[in-house]
């Protein structure tokens, strides 16, 4: 038998110059490759969350590992402690705000205002089924992508500082009224998200464009709705809830949360509204120190 070189001879897939594996791509007809499903869905979220000119660097860079933990983990927490508050106290908390939430030490209480943390830590109760359901539907419904496109700290901040936003905007508007819910933190998002979508409409389809910004529109008309009947319509004495978080969780988005969405790929730190948006946040959180320290009719 006449001996053949090796060489010459290829029974397995054999490495490229480029390190992938010859025989492991699936061509199209037209050469392109075929796409995964994870790449499928970042092509996706690319073309939601970000202006053209974005959308091929963030291709190069996307990874679905690791997933978005931040959006996820306040989740996971905000549920569990619903159902401690409904299935371990005595209340009915499945349906309307009640004794073990109104007691829980997480609230935002006018009264209780000097416990510093309770103008965070309000975001992880929440009054009924209808509250928390909704909140977690639009946070990880808008703020799944959103991670996976700017990460969990800029989300994480822009989240944080629509709830802080919130609370402080609460205490000097509405100041006798309680506060529960992430509404603040959820706001945010919907803010930032919205007016990246309103500047960049031309270069984020058009067509996707409308649907996405009447679909803002409309989720927080009923939302506000609702959070207005609950403040203005219901008739539980002494369980008032402030619907204000809402509006200071939105303009906590359409400020520095289009900010940070609006500069993908870009050095924070040198764009002048970036510095804008912190000077104006320092300001507007060092009146409502002050006026809840001096001024506030809560007791």
């Amino acid at each position: 038998m006449t001996d053949i070189d090796l060489e010459q001879r290829e029974p397995f897939p054999v490495d490229n110059d480029d390190g992938k594996q010859s025989h492991a791509k699936e061509d199209l007809p037209d050469g392109r490759r075929k796409l995964g499903c994870c790449e499928k869905f970042q092509q996706t979220i690319s073309r939601w969350m970000l202006p053209e000119d974005a959308r091929s660097t963030y291709l190069e860079r996307a990874n679905c590992c690791p997933p978005p933990i931040f959006i996820i983990v306040i989740s996971v927490v905000e549920l569990a402690m619903f159902i401690y508050y409904a299935v371990w106290k005595p209340q009915k908390q499945w349906v309307t705000l009640e004794e073990g939430i109104w007691n829980s030490r997480l609230t935002y209480r006018p009264e209780y205002r000097q416990e510093a943390w309770r103008f965070i830590s309000y975001m992880f109760v929440h009054a009924g089924v209808e509250h928390i359901v909704g909140n977690l539907i639009m946070q990880l419904i808008l703020g799944i992508p959103l991670e996976m496109v700017h990460k969990g700290f800029e989300v994480g901040m822009v989240y944080l500082a629509g709830v802080l936003a919130g609370s402080l905007a609460s205490s000097i508007f509405d100041p006798l009224s309680a506060l529960v819910g992430a509404s603040g933190g959820v706001y945010a998002l919907i803010g930032g998200y919205f007016m990246n979508a309103v500047v960049n409409f031309r270069e984020m389809i058009p067509v996707l464009g409308v649907f996405r910004i009447l679909a803002i529109v409309i989720i927080v008309g009923v939302d506000f709705g609702f959070a207005f009947y609950r403040r203005f319509a219901t008739d539980e004495e002494g369980m008032k809830v402030s619907f204000v978080a809402h509006f200071g969780g939105i303009v906590a988005g359409m400020t520095i949360g289009y900010v940070f969405f609006s500069d993908y790929n870009k050095k924070l730190l040198k764009d002048p509204r970036f510095w804008i948006c912190i000077v104006g946040y320092a300001v507007f959180f060092l009146f409502a120190v002050l006026f809840n320290i001096f001024i506030s009719p809560a007791s």
